[in-house]
């Protein structure tokens, strides 16, 4: 355990926290922008690339868990996750930039081939650094609001990824930085990996751990007794979905965050062949301008106001209402996607925002009050496996997101080298629809989440009463 866990938390230990956060979005924000490259000036085909969303994730759906127990059961003098957390970030660094030396000279299965290949070894990476990472988070206090402004501060830094990674797409496109996009990517890979492995190993130094070298109550951790402990994985694994409060957090995120990701892509296309008539110089610094505003909305706007009417009404109501906010702006991009008129998608962004900026603020807060309920049921501190289970969703959400996306880009015909109306028309009507049915189906499910700040206190009152008998 984190030997902070008083409740009021030093704000150096939480701007720790956050950097680790900047680097955990810094790669998949940048991800994203890179990964159209690969249809736009690759010759990839839009199946081909949702199964390149589609395969890593469902590799996570094994070494998350398995992560997370280890993470869980770790006896080392440096504690449960730091180490983890250091040697994950190198992996991380390293594999990225190996997996964006792609050039258009080789052939389409080779660069396929090649990608595949070595995003595996990077979302291995990203599991041994994530999984531990976030569990240090959910560790870092038991106070109930105290964990929502550790999650706000990290989601405030981290949120800086999309105001940054959006702008790469204007970098990409530029002749006066590269001849072409995939030199591009090959040398922007080497700036988003080296500064965000840094960043990936800052709480890994200053977030200090108690030592569990000695602890005697973890599972033991070796190739002999692997296949027990795979037994023991699939069991925590289900007994975290069997907390109903922690499977409606899991179902809810999954609804939203990734029918987000299914339409995230699309904007890019929508800008440039719907507003731009498929001339990608002449749109110029737009779709970075979507990314880069929505993020600074959301940084200075929506994570600070989700965090104070939380701690005024509490987190279920703060969720349904900030999801509430988005539906409105997924209506607006609708009718504010105007040919000619580019600037008017912007009025759209603020409600937009709350989506995203509310989600991951509340939820990973509402997971830190789920572990006290975990270890009252279980008389087990599992921030790993529940962390890990709850990224699986999200992970395996953005799997079938990517999928999705290729799926609905296939169906529609699209086709960057020569877009339909029709095309264009199918993009954005998913782009409108199909996150406002993601976001209606999560409030649903939150509609009766029962922790609230008087249930957490009672809760912690029971583990001290327990503790204290002991």
């Amino acid at each position: 355990m984190s030997a902070t866990t008083s409740p009021q938390v030093p704000f150096g230990q939480k701007l720790a926290f956050g950097f680790g956060m900047l680097a955990n979005q810094m790669f998949p924000a940048a991800l994203g922008v890179f990964l159209v490259v690969l249809v736009q000036d690759l010759g990839f085909s839009p199946l081909a690339w949702g199964f390149i969303f589609f395969a890593p994730r469902v590799f996570d759906a094994i070494t998350d868990p398995i992560m997370g127990f280890i993470s869980d059961n770790t006896r080392s003098k440096w504690g449960r996750r730091r180490q983890y957390v250091f040697v994950g970030g190198l992996i991380l660094g390293i594999a990225y930039i190996a997996m964006w030396q792609l050039h258009r000279e080789n052939s389409v299965i080779f660069n396929f081939t090649y990608f595949m290949g070595l995003s595996l070894v990077f979302y291995l990476g990203l599991t041994i650094f994530s999984v531990p990472y976030v569990a240090m988070g959910y560790e870092m206090s038991k106070d109930f609001h105290e964990r929502t402004s550790i999650m706000a501060i990290a989601q405030f830094i981290g949120q800086w990824a999309w105001v940054i990674a959006p702008w790469f797409w204007v970098i990409l496109y530029d002749p006066d930085w590269f001849p072409n996009a995939d030199t591009g990517v090959r040398r922007l890979s080497i700036w988003v990996a080296v500064p965000c492995t840094i960043l990936a190993m800052i709480p890994a130094i200053f977030l200090k751990s108690e030592s569990t070298e000695h602890r005697d109550d973890f599972k033991p951790i070796n190739v002999k007794s692997i296949g027990s402990s795979l037994g023991d994985i699939a069991r925590s694994t289900f007994e975290a979905f069997s907390i109903p409060q922690f499977r409606k957090i899991a179902f809810a995120t999954f609804l939203v965050f990734n029918s987000f990701n299914v339409i995230a892509a699309f904007t890019f296309f929508i800008i440039v062949h719907y507003l731009f008539s498929g001339a990608a110089d002449k749109a110029g610094v737009w779709p970075a301008l979507h990314g880069c505003l929505g993020a600074l909305v959301t940084t200075f706007l929506v994570i600070p106001l989700v965090a104070f009417i939380a701690r005024k009404i509490g987190k279920k109501k703060t969720f349904i209402i900030s999801q509430s906010i988005s539906i409105v702006g997924y209506v607006l991009f609708w009718f504010l996607f105007v040919p000619g008129k580019p600037y008017l998608f912007l009025f759209a962004l603020p409600f937009h925002s709350f989506g995203i900026g509310g989600l991951f603020t509340l939820m990973m807060s509402m997971t830190a009050d789920v572990c006290d309920v975990d270890e009252l049921n279980s008389g087990q501190r599992r921030e790993g496996i529940l962390g890990a289970v709850y990224w699986w969703m999200v992970k395996f959400g953005q799997a079938f997101a990517g999928l999705l996306a290729g799926l609905i880009m296939s169906l529609v015909g699209f086709n960057p080298e020569a877009a339909t109306e029709s095309a264009i028309t199918g993009l954005r009507l998913a782009y409108t629809f199909l996150p406002i049915i993601g976001v209606v189906g999560a409030i649903l499910i939150m509609l009766d989440y029962d922790i609230t700040e008087e249930r957490a206190a009672e809760v912690r009152q029971q583990l001290a009463d327990r503790k204290a008998a002991a």
